[in-house]
């Protein structure tokens, strides 16, 4: 198989640490056009033209990558998040976060 011819995955958000959730929201959209989808004390969400940018309090989340799988109930078990997304927090080969996302 070509990998043209192969459905790749699709890169749901990035998620980067942040000290003060509203400081980094002010600092990404008054340099870039990004819609903010939601924000709260501990993260925010901002949407770009081709990707997600979470940002996150040391204390909620890991610095992460987040992919959807059509089998991420194989990687472990699926905890439900307060926006209603369910997923699960693996590590790559170099001690990376990375969160497998369900479509479900």
């Amino acid at each position: 198989m070509k990998l043209e011819d192969k459905q790749l995955d699709h890169v749901d958000h990035v998620a980067l640490q942040v000290s003060a959730i509203d400081r980094a929201v002010d600092w990404y959209r008054d340099r870039f056009s990004a819609e903010l989808l939601y924000r709260d004390a501990s993260w925010a969400l901002l949407r770009f033209a081709n990707i997600r940018l979470a940002l996150v309090t040391p204390d909620q989340h890991p610095p992460h990558i987040a992919l959807y799988s059509d089998a991420a109930e194989r990687f472990g078990t699926l905890v439900e998040h307060r926006d209603g997304t369910r997923s699960v927090y693996i590590q790559d080969s170099e001690g990376n976060a990375v969160e497998i996302m369900s479509h479900s």
